[in-house]
């Protein structure tokens, strides 16, 4: 009942998981399919090993997480093993990947196999990367463009928030040949210590996630779906199965769970089989939540 297909890749659910959460190896990643995702997507990658931001790198604040990793990752060269692993159990397995530019984006895109690629535009605390590179509609549709002549692959780009209009983004990857996009990435964010005066973070602000940051995604989402011809997977705040239907409802194909994955490995499981559960009853189909709320 919850089988799809999804820019060409076959999803047992549409249940995926995010980038950045136990996607550092191939070991971590098995386990989130052993947990019932559908689909997994890794840590992101660059061209470069890359350490990442100093410590305190993650704090959990009231509404949610907010981190600032840096995107410490051992470079493309040294991941393509843990992809392997993680395909040994059937699921598609996306590479999240990050540059500076497009050539870097395209030389990973066109060295590394996987599934697909999630190309991570959206970083809000990495300086010269992600979001820095994807507030810019031109430098997005050349990125894309780029990453779809270096690999047959599907493409997925991942958005930010963090700019004025969102859906000028998603056009941009459209126009440079996405295969679907990703919304949204986490919000710009920042804690101080009031004994200090200090800010929390290693690296002063970072980006928020959890559940305070849902109904924003559920926004892009929606406006997203109403300017774009290729799909949008929905992402933010997902922490129980209505959530997912309603990110659904908004107008996303499939979803992609993070944060409240740290809390319950099972998740993907619990979701499903509470989605399932509430299809029948409302004899739905996963086609008939699609959209649902633009057609009111």
């Amino acid at each position: 009942m919850l089988s799809l297909s999804l820019t060409g890749l076959k999803l047992k659910n549409p249940l995926i998981l995010a980038a950045g959460i136990m996607g550092t190896t191939g070991g971590s990643l098995k386990r989130a399919t052993e947990g019932g995702a559908g689909g997994v997507v890794t840590k992101s990658i660059g061209v470069e090993p890359k350490s990442g931001h100093s410590n305190p790198s993650m704090v959990e604040v009231d509404c949610g997480y907010m981190n600032a990793m840096g995107l410490p990752n051992p470079s493309y060269k040294n991941f393509q093993k843990e992809i392997d692993l993680a395909r040994e159990c059937g699921v598609p397995v996306i590479a999240s990947i990050f540059g500076a530019n497009a050539d870097e984006f395209s030389e990973i895109a066109g060295t590394l196999h996987a599934d697909a690629f999630e190309l991570n535009v959206s970083c809000p605390h990495a300086c010269g990367y992600g979001a820095q590179v994807g507030s810019d509609p031109a430098l997005v549709e050349e990125i894309t463009k780029s990453v779809k002549s270096a690999t047959t692959a599907p493409v997925w780009v991942k958005l930010t928030p963090n700019v004025t209009d969102i859906k000028s983004i998603g056009l941009a990857a459209q126009r440079g040949g996405a295969d679907a996009v990703v919304a949204i990435n986490t919000v710009r964010a920042m804690a101080i210590d009031i004994e200090s005066g200090y800010p929390i973070l290693g690296n002063k602000f970072g980006g928020l996630s959890g559940k305070a940051i849902k109904p924003i995604a559920i926004k892009c989402v929606y406006d997203l779906y109403e300017a774009l011809q290729i799909p949008v997977i929905g992402v933010g705040g997902i922490s129980d199965w209505k959530d997912a239907v309603e990110f659904m409802m908004a107008g996303a194909r499939a979803v992609q769970i993070g944060s409240a994955v740290g809390n319950n490995i099972n998740i993907f499981n619990d979701i499903s089989s509470c989605m399932e559960a509430f299809l029948e009853d409302k004899v739905w189909t996963l086609d008939d939540l699609y959209g649902m709320a633009h057609k009111k």
